[in-house]
């Protein structure tokens, strides 16, 4: 999403649609539930941990308490009554078979082996029991519901190969139990093995879902992360050329000033000729390091032959000035022509006031401003104002709502260039930037660039060269 875009989404309402609160935007109960199901937890840490609500979080719990509370003395019960086992190892068949699975909220594995065990345990146990025949075995029906709860906690904790594993000792103890099978049971080892092969396939595919998007949230996240720096990088580095770019001008009047003084000044003792010879050299020198850096900086592969004094290629748009204040009519002239109603009021003598790094900046951010503008409220009334007192350059952009008719330009990815170029170019001159949306639907752009910013490079605007080739509509996006 654009720069403009994101901070104009939300901002304007259908007329007659209702305001959108944060709560209409906020996924309902079952929607969160989802979204809690397939969100992966890490060790030691609860089901449904990052889920937002508090009764959500305690859901877990709620269930496996209700599964116990019922399993338990159904448990003893069926075994003392039904199969004819001994009360009191009844009893602690039912603790051992149903109380850890409340363990299977935070630590499912363990929770799972002492259930193995316990089942194991009861299923030799009734080898023993008086009524064992004509009812189910190795697994009684209470053990076979608790270890399928245990195997959906299961599912939504591990890995696809601790799931797998399992699966495979769940079958392997009960085919072992299989060989030795009281008279006229009716086996249910298959059915287990079966059962708990399915709810393990289904939970597992949750928790894969839920760690896809998030390693697809957290490569976003990079990718996003990576897409910022790779954008204030190459702004910074745009600007690092038109500064330099002002620097290698004043270079360059040094080094001919220096050259001609002996033809300027006739009779200069010799000491003060080599002076300026010296000074001359020197400036050579640091011209010849300024055009190889922006030779670097200017090519897209980093390489490219040097330029003129200012260090640019040989095209012509790298020969031509930088803009300034001064252009400012012509850019507005040019957005006019292209359909955008925009009003200019600029201050007598702003150009002349402002030095060159306020002068390009001025004009970067009007410019940026207004392609904003065409992009994101096509049609709408825009008025640009440039005022200039003894301390500063104020530069105001405010346009009204996009006009009704109009195809606005619909929210993507961006390049990024736009509020990023702003606040560096404000930061490097030591000023301020203020934007924001307006009530009426509109947007506002006011920048502060203090005049004393640009002294040590003070000049008039034509002095100075660079590479006008970058004023394209890809830095302005």
């Amino acid at each position: 999403m654009s720069d403009r875009a994101r901070e104009r989404t939300g901002r304007r309402t259908p007329a007659g649609a209702p305001a959108r609160t944060a709560d209409a935007r906020e996924p309902g109960a079952l929607a969160q539930l989802a979204a809690a199901l397939r969100t992966p937890a890490a060790a030691a840490q609860p089901l449904f941990a990052q889920a937002p609500k508090a009764w959500q979080r305690a859901l877990p719990y709620v269930v496996v308490g209700i599964f116990v509370v019922s399993l338990l003395p159904t448990t003893i019960a069926v075994l003392t009554n039904d199969y004819g086992l001994d009360g009191g190892w009844s009893g602690a068949l039912g603790v051992a078979q149903t109380v850890p699975l409340l363990l299977a909220v935070t630590r499912p594995l363990p929770a799972w082996l002492l259930v193995l065990v316990a089942d194991t345990v009861g299923a030799v146990l009734l080898t023993q029991a008086d009524k064992v025949a004509g009812h189910p075995w190795p697994w009684t029906p209470m053990a076979v519901v608790g270890y399928l709860v245990l195997m959906a906690c299961l599912g939504l904790r591990e890995s696809i190969r601790t799931l797998v594993g399992v699966w495979l000792v769940t079958g392997a103890l009960g085919a072992l139990l299989g060989f030795f099978p009281p008279k006229d049971t009716a086996n249910t080892a298959a059915l287990l093995f079966v059962l708990s092969g399915i709810l393990l396939a289904l939970t597992g595919a949750l928790r894969g879902l839920g760690d896809a998007r998030q390693r697809i949230a957290e490569q976003e996240s990079i990718s996003e992360a990576e897409r910022s720096r790779r954008t204030l990088l190459e702004e910074r580095a745009r600007i690092a050329r038109e500064l330099h770019d002002v620097v290698a001008h004043h270079m360059s009047v040094i080094t001919v000033q220096a050259d001609s003084a002996p033809y300027r000044l006739p009779g200069m003792p010799e000491p003060v000729q080599q002076e300026f010879a010296a000074i001359a050299a020197s400036a050579r020198e640091s011209l010849g390091e300024m055009r190889r850096l922006l030779t670097v900086l200017r090519a897209p592969d980093g390489a490219g032959g040097a330029g003129g004094p200012g260090g640019g290629g040989g095209g012509d748009g790298a020969r031509a000035p930088q803009p300034g204040i001064g252009r400012l009519q012509q850019l507005v002239e040019a957005t006019v022509r292209a359909g955008q109603p925009v009003e200019l009021s600029l201050a007598a003598g702003a150009a002349e006031a402002a030095p060159p790094a306020v002068d390009l900046s001025a004009y970067r951010i009007v410019q940026e401003a207004l392609a904003n503008v065409v992009r994101h409220a096509p049609g709408a009334p825009t008025r640009v104002s440039v005022t200039v007192d003894d301390d500063e350059v104020l530069v105001l952009v405010v346009n009204g709502p996009a006009a009704r008719d109009a195809v606005v330009e619909p929210d993507g990815p961006g390049t990024g260039h736009g509020l990023v170029g702003m606040r560096e170019r404000v930061r490097l001159t030591g000023g301020t930037l203020d934007t924001g949306p307006l009530p009426d639907g509109g947007f506002r752009v006011a920048a502060r660039l203090p005049l004393h910013a640009g002294d040590g490079t003070a000049g008039t605007h034509a002095a100075h060269e660079a590479n006008e080739a970058n004023d394209t509509n890809e830095e302005r996006s």
